[in-house]
């Protein structure tokens, strides 16, 4: 060790500095000489030492390189270098996957009692299938019921003390415990003989403000189960779809529900029970009598409901047990195991028939007062005390009984709660499902099948030649005939980018891949601009909660059709693109009711405005009743039927179809205009070129002619003498005005008329008929839009009194003619004391007697008043009848509850049209902001809101409107009457 290279102390100071950098001098040389020497070795070695000087060197942080350019990685593209980042900070840079768990459907084909092989091959045997719409109140047990036919059909481990909706599939329907849509399943299910049968049933919506769907429903469908809670009976909302099934000419098959109700709510004697089953069937039937008369149909055609007949179905779809008259008479055969006509025996089982057991036999008188009818001790009775064994037994006992009458439960039943305890038992007393088989047979039998009701299918739905060759096919349903599909509903895709088309086969074969043509509502043999050529890409079987995927569908199923939905809107008429043959559409549904409630809506964000009107185009294709519109201020106008309506619309708009916030405005309802008194003057127009003049009054319709048209009563394309004829007989015109009316407005079923009554001395008849089509035209547009508010009119009658037009076809075209008939309409409108026109809602209301006082307030309020109430006889009910308009019915069914502490219940549904109190056009009238508007103000008020939110003038503008020399005309007519003053 160097004592040079230390201190004294031991610590380590290194060598001196001289001396280092001679050690270093002579390193380097060394080096040096190395290097000179080795010019002739590799240079690898250098390369090496370069490298490792490489490794040495100092880089930047914001020079080093981990990852290699865009450029490297794709070469060839632009890649463009931002200085900002565009993305908001709120949006995350990747975003998450957002899947629409929206639908409850199936993850896998589910197991089910039958082959969906079968299942395609019983399609081609039109005998064996029938196809149902089920149509009840809101909670009448038809999704219950619809559960027990998927029970019956699907096998998995269905829990016995759920509900499962099966039909419910979306999740918001589950949520509110309402049906929203209406849903099919095709299922195959066996009769009391095994005998199997296709059905195609449809669940519905019992809410009032669904009807579009239950419409769509029974327009497909060849047979309706109605479904009445014993203790409600029938409701107002379901007689206006029982009369709709009856104008169709639909049989009904009845199906009492709630027996249940009888025993464990009410807790009713089974005498009392009986009587108030029969009672509820008595006034179903009164009610029948009474549509079949304002239907018109014959005695002879019509049908009512009795359990002898077979077509009532009692049912409890809470206990899933159903039984019919015949059944359960073959119940007690096999039960005894006794030989005797069961047949004959059910036929004692209704009425005023006794048991009479010294004999025997039955008769019409009791033996003794205290003696029960046969329905009660043979059918309600044992019913009665399996609830009371049931609910009141312990274990032991429990066993014992039911052995009796051969009901073997598994231990772990009887451990069950009560309800589920119940439905165990009903399963094996009644039989599969608790008695589904009853079911079957009554529909196979009451209901016929798509050949035996073809015909009248046809009949009721294609608006084209009844006697053609396309028509001839469909009625006797041939399946290598041409093909004709009806359409009535879109469904959604899961994830709700595109819709499905749903409808029935009507004639020939729909095949996978066929080229069709998709005639729209508005297509017509004259006018074929809505039609176009699709090709089918898909077909499915629908089954609610998914879908049988099947490579052709013949005549007389329903069928579920993808590909083409960008073509169709509400329904439509499809055929091959091959047929050339005159085809016309089958007629758009005709709905009870109209969508006269709307609300105004904007996006949060203004970027998302095209987001929104396409998630519009979707809403409108998922509801028939909906309509949107497009306000000339820009806003954007959804039309329904109630708040409910509207409410399941917005949230499928923020949710499903358009996924966006949007700002709604307060809801407002369609208002009409019309007339009460004829014009003052009459009215005169000029074209621009003033070369033609038209000359016009107007008056109101007579009461009830514009609903009779609306409803289809009469029909323009009539005959003219048969047009004559009806106005004549119902509402005394004379001939020669009732064979001139030229028009219906503002569409072809519209509540105003066209009359001409000009006299052929006065003008040129030839000339008039040339510029009928214009007049028309001009005349619709006007009645679409009134010079009040932009408003529909309604119930009006125009008169063409006079008309002088230019002898050449040119200067009387219709750009000069149209806008023309349309002002004269205006100023004719105008001078025949114009009202407004607001909805009326009919509202049944059921709550307890003690609230009836509270519903009397609320209605009050509101502008309201009660037709009637009456006691519900057999339960502690009320109900009260009632009208209130719809501008004050908005938030009514939350003020109701309120006030009845939750007990009282409200359908509400448009009713009418009545005039609003005062003069929409009296500008002595002052609107005090803030202050609720007297009654006669009200018209005023409506008008004047409504035309700013239209962006309209504030008020109706008397020159937009008349010409010059009318308003000259009409100040020479005013300074004559001041004369008199």
């Amino acid at each position: 060790m160097e004592e040079n290279l230390y201190d004294e102390f031991g610590n380590y100071i290194g060598p001196e500095i001289g001396s280092d950098e001679e050690e270093d001098d002579e390193w380097l040389g060394g080096l040096d000489e190395d290097k000179g020497r080795g010019d002739d070795d590799d240079d690898e070695a250098m390369n090496v030492e370069q490298e490792k000087g490489g490794d040495r060197d100092i880089v930047l942080h914001e020079d080093k390189k981990y990852y290699p350019d865009a450029e490297e990685v794709y070469e060839g593209a632009e890649a463009l270098v931002q200085m900002e980042d565009t993305q908001p900070l709120t949006e995350p840079i990747i975003a998450p996957v957002k899947s629409k768990n929206f639908d409850l459907l199936e993850k896998k084909m589910p197991e089910t009692t039958f082959d969906f092989n079968f299942l395609a091959g019983m399609m081609d045997k039109p005998n064996l299938i029938r196809n149902l719409v089920f149509v009840g109140a809101m909670h009448h047990g038809k999704t219950l019921f619809m559960d027990m036919l998927v029970m019956n059909t699907h096998e998995k481990d269905w829990k016995i003390n759920k509900e499962i909706k099966y039909t419910d599939s979306r999740q918001d329907e589950q949520d509110r415990g309402v049906t929203i849509k209406g849903t099919s399943m095709s299922l195959v299910l066996q009769d009391s003989k095994d005998k199997s049968y296709l059905f195609n049933v449809m669940d519905t919506p019992g809410h009032s403000n669904f009807q579009d769907e239950v419409v769509a429903g029974m327009a497909i469908s060849d047979g309706v189960v109605l479904f009445v809670d014993v203790i409600i009976g029938l409701t107002a909302h379901i007689e206006r779809m029982v009369k709709h099934a009856l104008q169709d000419k639909m049989p009904l098959v009845l199906v009492v529900n709630g027996i249940d109700r009888l025993i464990v709510e009410l807790k009713l004697p089974p005498t009392d029970a009986y009587h108030k089953i029969r009672y509820c069937i008595e006034d179903i039937n009164e009610t029948l009598e009474k549509l079949y008369d304002n239907v018109g149909m014959e005695v002879e055609n019509r049908t009512y409901f009795s359990p002898l007949k077979g077509n009532v179905l009692f049912c409890s779809s809470l206990f899933r047990m159903m039984f019919t008259l015949d059944s359960y008479a073959t119940l007690y055969r096999d039960i005894y195991e006794v030989q005797f006509d069961a047949e004959q025996f059910s036929q004692c089982l209704w009425g005023d028939i006794y048991f009479d057991q010294d004999t025997g036999g039955f008769s019409k008188t009791p033996t003794d007062s205290d003696q029960p009818r046969t329905f009660v001790q043979f059918v309600l009775e044992p019913i009665y005390k399996i609830f009371a064994h049931c609910l009141g037994e312990e274990k032991e006992d429990l066993e014992s009984t039911l052995k009796e009458v051969g009901i073997y439960l598994h231990k772990r039943d009887y451990d069950l709660d009560a309800r589920s305890l119940l439905k165990q038992v009903f399963a094996q007393f009644f039989g599969t499902s608790g008695g589904l088989a009853s079911w079957i047979d009554m529909i196979v039998k009451h209901i016929p099948s798509p050949k035996g009701n073809a015909a009248n299918k046809v009949e009721r739905m294609y608006s084209g030649d009844q006697e053609g060759e396309v028509a001839a096919d469909m009625k006797n349903l041939d399946y290598n005939g041409y093909l004709m599909i009806h359409t009535v509903k879109n469904y959604h895709r899961p994830d709700c980018n595109a819709f499905d088309v749903f409808g029935r086969v009507m004639s020939g074969t729909l095949f996978r891949g066929d080229r069709v043509k998709i005639f729209g509502e508005s297509y017509s043999l004259d006018d074929d601009e809505d039609m176009t050529i699709k090709e089918v890409q898909n077909l499915w079987i629908y089954e609610g909660r998914y879908r049988v995927e099947v490579s052709h569908v013949p005549a007389g199923m329903w069928v579920l059709i993808g590909g083409i939905e960008g073509s169709v809107k509400k329904t439509s008429t499809i055929t091959t693109a091959s047929n050339d043959s005159e085809v016309e559409i089958f007629k758009p549904l005709r709905f009870a009711t109209s969508s006269v409630i709307k609300v105004a809506i904007e996006p949060l964000q203004p970027s998302e405005l095209p987001k929104m009107v396409d998630g519009l185009r979707k809403v409108d294709k998922s509801y028939p009743l909906c309509k949107t519109k497009v306000e000339e201020s820009g806003e954007h106008v959804i039309s329904g039927t109630g708040e409910l309506y509207l409410d399941c619309i917005l949230h499928d708009l923020r949710r499903l179809y358009g996924d966006l916030e949007i700002k709604v405005a307060d809801p407002v309802v369609e208002f009409c205009e019309t007339v009460v008194e004829t014009s003052s003057l009459k009215c005169f127009a000029e074209t621009p070129n003033k070369k033609n003049k038209l000359y016009m009054v107007s008056e109101p319709l007579e009461k009830g002619v514009g609903e009779d048209i609306e409803k289809g009563k009469v029909k323009i394309d009539w005959e003219s003498r048969r047009v004559a004829d009806f106005f004549s007989k119902n509402y005394d015109w004379d001939m020669l005005a009732a064979r001139s009316i030229w028009a219906f407005g503002p569409e072809s079923n519209g509540p105003n008329v066209l009359v001409d009554d000009t006299l052929p001395s006065e003008v040129n008849k030839g000339l008039l008929k040339q510029s009928k089509e214009s007049l028309i035209q001009g005349f619709q547009w006007a009645t679409k839009e009134g010079p009040l508010c932009d408003e529909k009119i309604r119930s009006c009658k125009f008169k063409i009194l006079n008309a002088q037009f230019a002898e050449d076809a040119v200067s009387r075209g219709g750009g000069q003619i149209i806008p023309t008939a349309r002002r004269v309409a205006y100023s004719a409108f105008l001078l025949a004391t114009p009202r407004l026109m607001e909805p009326v809602q009919f509202s049944e209301i059921e709550c307890p007697a003690d609230c009836v006082a509270a519903v009397y307030n609320v209605l009050a309020r509101r502008r309201g008043h009660v037709v009637r109430d009456l006691p519900k006889p057999g339960s502690p009910m009320y109900v009260v009848h009632a009208c209130l308009p719809a501008m004050e019915s908005f938030g009514f069914e939350t003020d109701l509850r309120t006030h009845t502490s939750g007990q009282a219940m409200c359908m509400t549904m448009f009713d009418h049209w009545q005039l609003v109190p005062g003069d929409p056009l009296d500008r002595s009238i002052l609107l005090r902001p803030l202050e609720p508007a007297p009654a006669p103000h009200l018209a005023r008020e409506f008008m004047l809101k409504m035309r700013r939110r239209k962006g309209l003038s504030e008020d109706v503008s008397v020159h937009k409107f008349f010409d010059d020399p009318m308003l000259l005309e009409l100040a020479k007519q005013d300074a004559e009457l001041q004369q008199y003053f």
